[in-house]
């Protein structure tokens, strides 16, 4: 893994927001970003994004300039085999507030994310996909719950996908509830936004598709609360999505049952007491 140059404390409330209390709608129509007293890191993990990726982190720089005082911009390439490594560091060059974080072969979604969240040096981490089907001041109205609750997840209001897309995350989202225990209207819908210190403190270990659900378990495991709350969903601007192909899906839910095997293990270890 290579990188490029670049120029609070976590709340623990007592239990997680019940499944029927998520935000409905949007709440903040105007779409204007109010200045942000928060340090934010903006995780974007890229495979083969070249058509995407110059516009997406176009509209970050847009929004987030002059809004937040001070942030940073982390694309982590995935081992791309198309320019969006060289697009990105261009962008870098003229930006200091853009790191280029490059694996040297694809190691998928969630080993992007993960090195990701590792670079994140401010106080809250927001993660989002690059390939242009979010719109990034939705995250206008994430910051007003983000000092009352431990994460603020979007769901996909209107989501842009086909009809087998959206049956597959309807089973997935049922599998996962009852594998994990885990519920949210929207589990793999990248646009969240956390304190930096719970992903520092409790490090992710999937490194496929299943990183959205493990980071819902981990934060329920925590005991920590998570707001949800409605997002634009935007045609793709170009590219592949990935999320579909056969690999990806054999590799999530393999992950998926060694992980819960594992956690179920770890969870009934015994408690070491040692004596003075």
């Amino acid at each position: 893994m290579g990188i490029s140059k670049r120029s609070g404390s976590l709340l623990g409330y007592p239990r997680m927001e019940a499944p029927g209390e998520h935000m409905p709608g949007y709440g903040n129509e105007s779409k204007d970003m109010p200045e942000i007293r928060h340090s934010l890191s903006v995780v974007l993990p890229a495979y083969n994004e070249e058509q995407a990726i110059a516009r997406t982190i176009s509209d970050i720089l847009a929004v987030l300039h002059n809004r937040i005082k001070d942030f940073e911009v982390i694309i982590v390439n995935d081992g791309s085999t198309d320019a969006t490594a060289s697009i990105v560091m261009d962008i870098a060059e003229s930006d200091s507030h853009v790191l280029l974080v490059s694996h040297t072969i694809n190691q998928g979604y969630g080993a992007a994310l993960v090195s990701g969240f590792a670079a994140a040096t401010k106080e809250l981490t927001f993660f989002m996909d690059s390939d242009g089907q979010f719109d990034i001041r939705d995250l206008s109205n994430f910051f007003p719950f983000i000092d009352a609750y431990d994460a603020v997840i979007g769901y996909r209001i209107h989501r842009q996908d086909s009809r087998i897309r959206k049956l597959n995350a309807w089973g997935w989202k049922c599998l996962v509830g009852f594998v994990l225990g885990v519920h949210a209207r929207d589990i793999d819908c990248a646009f969240k936004l956390l304190h930096t210190e719970f992903l520092h403190t409790h490090p992710l270990e999937t490194r496929g598709a299943m990183i959205n659900a493990e980071l819902l378990f981990k934060l329920k495991q925590a005991g920590c609360t998570y707001k949800e709350v409605g997002v634009h969903h935007l045609p793709r601007r170009g590219g592949q999505a990935t999320g579909a192909k056969l690999s990806v899906i054999i590799r999530a839910f393999r992950e998926l049952f060694v992980s819960a095997r594992k956690w179920k293990q770890e969870q009934h270890l015994p408690t070491r007491v040692i004596s003075e």
